[in-house]
């Protein structure tokens, strides 16, 4: 079997900056657990890369999947390996790349061909491409190069979802570029399964999940909160807001900072530890997940894997998660949203209840069907 190259840049980055794992660095994580025993780190930096001695890369890999951050030890580490660079013999065998970090340096592909490794990276969306008003200035520009890029040179592409391999089919169908083979092998859930805990709130309470930025539309649920505390009062249900604050979403900020009829019903939760994650699913009324757009959505797997309900917008890649088990409504409706709520709220919720019954057949993403997938593709590729 070929040697397998993790590029780690992005994790150990994160680690060494004291962040929690997102999505993105949860596959990476996944992907080092899997391969890591016997792979080789790679650091890159602007499309310059160095390759890890054996040591160091596990060294690196037991860092990582401990979040054990000494950061004396990461920077003498970087300094050795970029003087270890000067030394590096030939090498051979594949790169698995699970961010989108570096794709778009034509330098790192042509290094990684002069040591004779295949690069295959992981396309979690096209969302800067598609929808690059929910994005910074100038993340599009980024992206589409970094696709590009990828579309030329990589060896192959490991997509999360059906509708990210068609988003980007129909991209490089529009930029005139081939595809590479690709393989598409959905995300496991991250979910580790706890004894049931206690309930963190004694109240009826709706949990939101993910980073506040505009896309993720926040603001349509507070509004609506807001209208429930109208309508309700002391009686209407909590809201609980999972995530850190993003870019661009200064007007959730003013709902959550000012708004005096939020204020003791909406708890923001920017730092939210596992263990606590899970509690506030497990006891939840439903999850909330009112996206415009997603490049795959691994809460409503999260949810829907600990059998808590979920209403969801009405998007292509939450039906290839999870067919018609989510109650699903338009991102826009706002009185529907409101409408679903009130009903999930209730103490006997026909509604709620009949999702619990459909939860049943869903049929949990797992890694070791991601990495069945992932390693019949490698195949294909020596």
């Amino acid at each position: 079997m070929s040697t397998i190259f993790l590029d780690v840049s992005r994790l150990l980055t994160r680690l060494y900056d004291g962040l929690l794992p997102t999505g993105v660095d949860r596959v990476g994580l996944a992907y080092i657990e899997k391969y890591g025993a016997k792979a080789r780190a790679i650091l890159s930096e602007q499309g310059f890369s160095t390759v890890l001695t054996e040591k160091d890369s596990q060294q690196t890999f037991a860092w990582l999947l401990s979040s054990t951050c000494n950061r004396n030890a990461i920077r003498a580490l970087v300094i050795r390996t970029c003087l270890n660079r000067l030394r590096e013999t030939r090498l051979s065998g594949i790169l698995l790349h699970t961010s989108h970090n570096g794709m778009e340096f034509g330098r790192y592909y042509s290094a990684m061909t002069k040591r004779q490794i295949r690069p295959v990276f992981m396309v979690h969306d096209l969302i800067p491409l598609t929808h690059a008003e929910y994005c910074r200035p100038g993340v599009d520009a980024t992206h589409r190069h970094r696709m590009h890029t990828a579309l030329k040179h990589a060896s192959g592409l490991i997509m999360n979802s059906q509708a990210t391999l068609d988003s980007l089919a129909a991209e490089a169908q529009r930029a005139d570029l081939p595809m590479p083979p690709s393989v598409v092998a959905r995300l496991a859930s991250g979910v580790t399964q706890r004894p049931l805990t206690a309930r963190p709130l004694p109240a009826p309470y709706f949990v939101i999940l993910g980073t506040i930025e505009p896309r993720k539309n926040h603001w349509l649920i507070l509004q609506a909160w807001r209208r429930l505390v109208e309508q309700l009062g002391t009686a209407a249900p909590k809201l609980v807001v999972i995530g850190r604050r993003g870019w661009e979403c200064e007007n959730v900020i003013d709902m959550l900072e000012r708004c005096e009829p939020l204020k003791g019903v909406v708890i923001e939760e920017p730092h939210c530890s596992d263990e606590k994650l899970h509690a506030y699913l497990q006891h939840c009324q439903a999850l909330l997940f009112p996206s415009f757009v997603e490049g795959y959505g691994m809460p409503l797997a999260e949810a829907l894997a600990l059998k808590v309900p979920v209403l969801a917008s009405d998007l292509a890649v939450f039906h290839e998660i999870a067919d018609d088990i989510p109650d699903y409504l338009d991102p826009l409706d706002g009185p529907g949203w409101l409408a679903r709520i009130q009903a999930y709220a209730q103490p006997n919720s026909p509604e709620r209840d009949a999702q619990i019954i459909r939860i049943e057949r869903f049929r949990e993403p797992t890694w070791a069907d991601h990495f069945e997938r992932v390693d019949a593709f490698l195949e294909t590729l020596r």
